[in-house]
């Protein structure tokens, strides 16, 4: 059975506007739409870095949390509910960083992720069980995400966040109005205006939350002591790519031969980190977990700077 409410007009939004660029989309051949949604996609990057100094005090705030225990919790719906679990999940991997740091919540659990549960959004008090589950401290931020900013679930979720005293965050892809539904501490607006399809804000909206999220965890990261200049040194050699990685970085690195390479990574247990620290200073595998301990995981105080 329908319901007699008749949904808010979000017209307003840009996200929600027609573009005039892609009037005719359908009329268009096949390299001219394709031409069409590149020159839109252009433009994506130059918004997002225009927002650079409201993304930089976000990371500042999630990383003197992050070393005080807490944590990065991403939250939104749809497509945008999915970049966060996407980003959250690709941390351990990327970083060698504990799962429970950086964290996606998507309405609609995972099973989302695949099938699509579009009515979550609309359940203001949707994301609140999962918050709770999470036992949210005075250290954890919670970013929430959604392209046109006006998602039912995403505003909840913040307010139950708020109340929770942890620092809360907005990242949408439109000029929200004041007053916000519940005041927050960081606000990312990234102004895409409107899609090549019309409302389909897995385009340019998803494209530069993307960017944005990229930005988000990886500086932390490298904040945190995670790369040794632009090398991802963080990482444990778990499978084949990331042993051969490993062991390239350490024949430059430390000037071994790739037999010798694979023999330091194998004394470090396959931490990258530890295997330079214990080559470079000539210590044991304890010993350099220990000087390691004594910089909070950064290698520069140690090493000085990389080849």
């Amino acid at each position: 059975m329908m319901s007699d409410t008749q949904p808010t007009d979000r017209g307003h939004l840009m996200t929600e506007q027609q573009l005039d660029a892609s009037h005719d989309l359908d009329a268009q051949d096949v390299n001219t739409l394709l031409q069409t949604i590149n020159t839109q996609d252009q433009q994506v990057p130059i918004i997002v870095g225009q927002r650079i100094p409201e993304i930089g005090k976000l990371v500042e705030e999630v990383t003197r949390r992050m070393k005080k225990g807490g944590r990065l919790i991403y939250i939104g719906a749809g497509t945008s509910g999915r970049l966060g679990v996407l980003d959250a999940s690709e941390c351990p991997p990327t970083f060698c960083s504990d799962p429970s740091e950086v964290v996606g919540i998507i309405a609609g659990g995972d099973g989302s992720l695949r099938k699509s549960s579009e009515g979550a959004e609309d359940i203001e008090q949707g994301g609140i069980a999962a918050l709770e589950e999470l036992k949210l401290t005075v250290n954890d931020c919670v970013l929430g995400i959604a392209a046109g900013g006006t998602t039912p679930y995403v505003w909840g979720a913040l307010d139950y966040a708020k109340q929770c005293q942890a620092a809360t965050a907005m990242l949408c892809c439109v000029d929200l109005p004041t007053p916000l539904p519940v005041e927050i501490d960081h606000l990312i607006a990234l102004p895409v205006g409107p899609e090549v399809l019309t409302g389909s804000t897995r385009m340019k909206a998803g494209t530069a939350t993307k960017l944005a999220l990229n930005m988000i965890t990886t500086a932390v990261m490298v904040q945190r002591g995670k790369a040794w200049g632009n090398l991802m040194v963080d990482v444990k050699a778990s499978n084949a790519k990331l042993r051969d990685r490993a062991a390239r970085m350490l024949v430059k690195q430390c000037q071994l031969d790739r037999k010798a390479a694979f023999e330091l990574l194998d004394q470090a247990h396959g931490q990258v980190k530890v295997a330079l620290v214990m080559n470079k200073l000539q210590l044991s595998n304890e010993q350099a977990v220990e000087q390691l301990q004594q910089t909070d995981g950064h290698l520069r105080p140690l090493l000085g700077d990389p080849a």
